[in-house]
């Protein structure tokens, strides 16, 4: 059984068919989930025409009132927690305990956005004048357009729809088109409350047409996306020609550095946890090693070990997984060549290397690769699936210089006892985050940002609020 779903556009479901529909399929068996639109060039116009036209009175509402709406959206997220959990690993290949995870989070981070409220502040800034005070006002930006991955497809509406909403502005997004069922069972839950008609929109449809179209769109006023390096530079592109503001949240090669007082055991369960979650398909990834020459030998065993114990396969049918399959043919195609150029550039594989033997779905072995170069493309490009190359330095120095000669700059990891060597490494790395003896996850009040090629601008906390909001300063002189 499939669903075949219908776009939301200004506060209704359109239930006129569109012409072209396309597959939703479960990427563990191959079978079909759901069809949804591609949308037509009227259709997204209409969407971000009703979001233009409600983005008035919805920033007139104190924040307070818009808040109350994020939290009823939590509320029925929460409601409907097992539903939406179980599409998403029937459509995203994500384990349900994960799929769970996302959706517990997702509501949390709602209702942790609407908290901010009564913290969005402006500034009194000192005049030069006698009798004259300067005010610098924070306001909505207008209309944003939210183009989303299928890593985390339920997340990231709300990481794009909460802070958009509270701050004054409306939105439309558009989800991937590998998972989008999971967006349209969110607009389901919009409906039964009784947010303003407009305020948000749900489009179907392809990056190269919707997601094009939105990004070039004259009357939307911010895009946020994340997704590819590629795909980003193609929304600036298009974003380009109405100087429309754009936040990315792009690629990532997250260095992991293991130096040789760490804790090994620790390290070996971090690193396995920052690899394999969600089949290796997320930005904050260990992406590559680097570990000292001591203990090179010790941590490679222990990293083998637990690769080796990983269990995957069909997260809709199997339990105790650990991971699922990946989102397409092409991502099992893409990272097999990735793996085999390696090993002709001289890299060892010492686990895995190969699209792994099932009937059907997409899945690949857990893959650990040893006597890898800085200079391999396994350690320069994305891999973005559970491939972990390891190349052995002498120095914290080394590792450091290798880490930061990257394209990419969002996320890294430091494992050591030493409080000032971990101190070293926090300010010579040149990324947005850095996890010290820990796991790759970030905090939904923290800033998720990246450098270099890893994006423009952030998401989460104070600051990833005040990003869909801009400015205007008021001189007032008075007696």
């Amino acid at each position: 059984m499939h669903t075949n779903y219908q776009n939301y556009i200004d506060g209704q479901f359109d239930t006129n068919q569109a012409e072209v529909l396309i597959d939703v399929i479960n990427p563990a068996d191959e079978t079909l989930v759901a069809r949804i639109p591609e949308s037509s060039r009227a259709a997204v116009d209409a969407a971000v025409e009703a979001a233009r036209r409600a983005q008035p009175a919805w920033a007139r509402l104190p924040a307070i009132q818009r808040a109350d709406y994020l939290r009823k959206i939590a509320a029925k997220i929460r409601e409907h927690k097992a539903h939406l959990a179980a599409l998403i690993t029937r459509e995203q290949g994500k384990i349900l305990p994960l799929a769970e995870v996302e959706v517990a989070f997702t509501a949390d981070y709602l209702d942790y956005t609407a908290e901010w409220a009564r913290r969005l502040e402006g500034e009194v800034l000192t005049s030069d004048r006698v009798g004259e005070s300067i005010f610098l006002l924070r306001k909505p930006i207008g209309v944003v357009a939210g183009v989303l991955p299928w890593n985390f497809p339920f997340f990231l509406i709300a990481r794009k729809l909460a802070p958009a909403l509270l701050t004054g502005n409306t939105i439309v997004i558009k989800p991937s088109e590998e998972t989008p069922a999971n967006a349209y069972e969110f607009a389901k839950l919009v409906a039964e409350i009784d947010l303003p008609a407009g305020v948000f929109n749900l489009v179907g449809g392809r990056g190269a047409t919707v997601g094009a179209q939105l990004s070039a769109h004259e009357h939307v006023n911010l895009v946020t996306f994340t997704g590819s390096v590629a795909t980003g530079r193609r929304i600036m592109a298009a974003a380009a020609n109405n100087l429309t503001r754009v936040n990315l949240e792009l690629g990532g090669k997250a260095p992991a550095i293991v130096l040789a007082d760490a804790d090994l055991d620790l390290a070996a369960k971090a690193i396995w946890d920052s690899r394999i979650i969600n089949t290796g398909q997320v930005c904050n990834c260990t992406e590559r090693v680097y570990v000292e020459r001591g203990i090179a030998d010790a941590f490679s065993e222990k990293i083998i070990a637990r690769m080796a114990a990983t269990r995957y396969g069909d997260p809709s049918r199997e339990t105790g997984l650990d991971m699922g399959p990946l989102i397409n043919r092409a991502a099992v195609d893409r990272i097999d060549g990735i793996v085999r150029k390696a090993e002709t550039q001289g890299a060892r594989t010492a686990l895995g290397g190969h699209p792994a033997a099932r009937a059907r779905g997409y899945h690949y072995e857990p893959t650990v690769l040893l006597n890898c170069r800085h200079d391999m493309d396994v350690m320069r490009h994305e891999v973005f699936g559970p491939v972990l190359p390891i190349q052995v330095v002498d120095s914290l120095d080394e590792a450091v210089a290798l880490a930061n000669d990257s394209e990419y700059g969002l996320t890294s990891s430091v494992f050591t006892r030493d409080l000032n060597a971990a101190m070293r490494a926090v300010h010579a790395l040149a990324f947005g985050e850095t996890y010290i003896n820990r796991e790759s996850f970030e905090a939904m009040q923290g800033f998720h940002a990246g450098r270099r090629h890893s994006g423009i601008g952030g998401a989460d906390g104070k600051h990833g609020l005040y990003a869909f909001m801009e400015t205007q300063v008021v001189y007032l002189q008075h007696d």
